[in-house]
């Protein structure tokens, strides 16, 4: 199977341009490296009526394509249930009862940041085991040997993060993102992954993850957010952010792209004239402050 890069929408609302800018980033990696270009709607749990064949339009009004079907988290359910089936017969996950509000409360491990979960039911005796189970259905959490792990990331160098015994499959049943991004990524053959800095403190799991599952751990490059004036995370309520609201105010998707690309220092008559000058070593290290249009 050939390399590919990746963009990963969750169906949750329409892209705003911190969403486009990170697409046309992972569409130029992956394109200036010669590899496929593939697109993964993430649905499992935040998908909304619409949002999906809006996200596409909006990704093609920009000029980013994609090569074969779009692949859905929904539709991929038993590779994810064999995957943790490999990892429970190596003795590598546990039931855990816990309820968010508990794992707040509980005293954490020194170093460890808030909400990295303690371990409260690591080691449950079989007989508070089966009561816990009559109570209320139990998440499934990987039982991790490591308690850091550390990452190559193109524009951030070595990382090393927090690995705790972080959750496979919720309570209701849906698999955790952390799990289902890993067996996506190595079943698709995607070996480089482009995405938002505020997801590299995550990415020690995934890699740690990837190790214990026999999966190559893809190429990461986490490329710098785009915020408001305030230096907030952009979101709706800073006016207009997506591709609708800016048409609404007369501004074309044409001109969406120009703007992004003049803020990777790209030229903007098309994607394909900014790949031929296209060089991660250049890219800008900072948050992109959002100057509206």
């Amino acid at each position: 199977m050939s390399s590919a890069g990746r963009f990963a929408p969750s169906p949750s609302g329409e892209l705003h341009v911190g969403n486009l800018r990170t697409a046309m980033l992972a569409w130029l990696f992956a394109r200036s490296t010669g590899r496929r270009f593939l697109l993964r709607v993430e649905d499992l749990d935040r998908a909304r009526a619409g949002a999906e064949a809006k996200q596409l339009s909006d990704l093609e009004a920009i000029g980013v394509s994609w090569d074969g079907a779009v692949v859905r988290q929904t539709d991929r359910g038993p590779l994810y249930t064999e995957a943790i089936s490999r990892l429970a017969a190596a003795g590598l996950t546990y039931e855990c009862f816990c309820t968010r509000r508990e794992i707040q409360e509980a005293p954490s491990a020194p170093h460890a940041p808030q909400g990295a979960y303690p371990g409260t039911c690591r080691n449950l005796p079989t007989a508070e085991l089966e009561s816990r189970r009559s109570e209320r259905p139990a998440a499934v959490r990987l039982r991790s040997a490591v308690t850091e792990w550390a990452v190559e990331d193109t524009l951030h160098g070595v990382f090393t993060g927090v690995v705790d015994d972080f959750v496979l499959r919720r309570n209701d049943g849906v698999t955790a993102y952390n799990l289902a991004v890993v067996v996506d990524d190595a079943e698709q053959g995607i070996d480089q992954v482009v995405r938002g800095d505020d997801l590299l403190p995550s990415t020690p799991r995934q890699a740690y993850l990837a190790f214990l599952l026999n999966m190559p751990v893809p190429e990461y490059a986490h490329v710098p957010l785009v915020v408001n004036a305030d230096g907030a995370r952009l979101a709706k309520r800073d006016g207009a952010v997506t591709l609708a609201d800016l048409a609404s105010a007369g501004v074309p998707a044409d001109a969406v792209r120009r703007t992004i690309l003049d803020s990777l220092g790209l030229p903007g008559a098309s994607l394909d004239s900014a790949l031929s000058e296209f060089d991660p070593a250049a890219l800008p290290r900072q948050p992109w402050i959002w100057p509206g249009m």
